[in-house]
């Protein structure tokens, strides 16, 4: 089981960049404030896991201007998108692991 915890990627577990990636994962780009308002967060909470995930060359943060209106547009990354593929592999293998051990218990 160690061997499994050991290869989650610490700045992918953490729940709300999990959550980033994971919407992500979904569409080709979101903006600041579909993030923010999709995973309940503040802006500086959005804003600072944003950086860790931009620091990891996960996602790319794009800043535009609509009109006058600054626009932050976030997109996964190749890595970002490998990096969360292999997370729920892990997180599959654990949760395998843990439901063979309760069904042994269960049989003994």
């Amino acid at each position: 089981m160690s061997e499994s915890i050991g290869r989650l990627d610490n700045v992918v577990h953490q729940r709300v960049r999990l959550g980033i990636l994971t919407v992500l994962s979904e569409a080709e780009r979101a903006d600041f404030a579909f993030l923010r308002d999709t995973l309940r967060l503040t802006d500086g909470n959005l804003s600072s896991n944003l950086q860790v995930l931009e620091q990891a060359g996960y996602v790319r943060i794009e800043k535009t201007f609509e009109g006058r209106r600054p626009r932050t547009w976030v997109r996964s990354t190749a890595a970002g998108r490998k990096a969360l593929e292999e997370e729920v592999a892990v997180l599959e293998a654990i949760v395998a692991r843990v439901n063979g051990s309760r069904e042994s218990s269960a049989g003994a």
